[in-house]
């Protein structure tokens, strides 16, 4: 049977209460307007060019989201990536590396850690092989990317849409099966900003959030394996009725419990961590039989330290049709630009 881990997920009260406009979201209602008003004030600002956005020489395609927490940018930006190489593009990622311990800007190598670049751009560049980049500004990462990688044609930036100071070509919205929630900005509601904007697509795992930008199903699930520290697969099926010790540290840890249930498998222990935790003190359980099981994302900080445990890639299941529109998209852009 399962039990609960050390830690929890911190946010979890407060995602409950953004579903719905009950006490707590009530409460905080006057503290978003105030957000509100100084999100719509540096907006104004970008617009009259009081501040200025940096215009890149190849086109930039951001993924991001509006709503606060995980929504699964990550693993749409991977997609985006994979796509793009197999249409002929030679793309690079920037990000500003959230997690990371450093504060410059430097490339993520195969030799990189976690903790010198953040875990979801080091995950993105071995799984990609794409050039990938990390600065606190993400025009700087851009530059740097540019400059040692000049065959690079087209840039992905994971996560930004809120960053106007990068000048974006194409924006992609995700949202999680949570949509928009109660509908109102931080903290009263998960909006960072104002829903409907103005984006080019939309990915969305729950119901359409609206708008006006063409909208695609999204759906999320686990490979039917397991991966180890030197890139060998282990079948989830193998697995079953095996002593398991299940962590995250994600954005929502119990997505990831759920999702091994639905493959048949039933950790003995199931522990939710913070998100981008660095498991720098983490303590392994004592029992010596269970064999730990983690998200890809983890596991690029926990392979170090412990190299036996198995990561379970996130399959993401997105439309055809969302491909055949981001590629009409690009091929008016190159025509603009052209």
């Amino acid at each position: 049977m399962a039990t609960a881990g050390r830690s929890s997920c911190p946010s979890t009260h407060l995602r409950q209460a953004w579903q719905r406009r009950g006490a707590l979201a009530v409460a905080l209602w006057p503290l978003s307007l105030l957000y509100g008003a100084l999100m719509a004030l540096r907006r104004a600002l970008y617009r009259v060019r009081l501040l200025r956005s940096h215009r890149l020489p190849v086109p930039v395609i951001v993924v991001g989201n509006v709503i606060a927490g995980g929504a699964g940018k990550t693993p749409v930006t991977l997609a985006v990536v994979r796509h793009l190489q197999a249409a002929g593009w030679q793309p690079g990622v920037i990000s500003r590396g959230y997690g990371r311990t450093t504060a410059d800007c430097r490339e993520v190598l195969p030799a990189s850690t976690a903790a010198e670049v953040g875990d979801e751009p080091l995950l993105i560049a071995r799984a990609s092989g794409a050039p990938v980049f990390v600065a606190r500004q993400r025009a700087e990462a851009a530059a740097a990317l540019l400059a040692a990688h000049p065959a690079t044609n087209i840039l992905v930036c994971d996560d930004g849409l809120q960053h106007l100071a990068l000048a974006r070509d194409l924006e992609i919205c995700v949202f999680n099966d949570e949509g928009v929630g109660n509908g109102w900005l931080l903290p009263a509601g998960p909006l960072r900003e104002p829903w409907p904007r103005k984006v080019d697509l939309v990915l969305h795992a729950g119901p359409a959030p609206g708008g006006s930008a063409l909208q695609f199903a999204l759906s999320r699930g686990l490979a039917t394996h397991a991966v180890d520290a030197s890139g060998g697969r282990v079948l989830l099926a193998q697995m079953q009725g095996r002593p398991l010790h299940a962590l995250a540290a994600i954005a929502r840890p119990q997505d990831f419990f759920a999702m091994l249930r639905a493959r048949g498998l039933a950790p003995a222990h199931e522990e939710a961590l913070p998100d981008h935790y660095d498991f720098n003190s983490w303590q392994r359980p004592s029992d010596k039989r269970l064999q730990l099981i983690c998200t890809e994302k983890d596991a690029v900080k926990l392979w170090p330290a412990h190299p036996d445990a198995l990561a379970v890639p996130l399959a993401v299941h997105i439309a055809p049709a969302f491909f055949e529109a981001l590629d009409a998209r690009l091929a008016s852009l190159s025509s603009i630009r052209h």
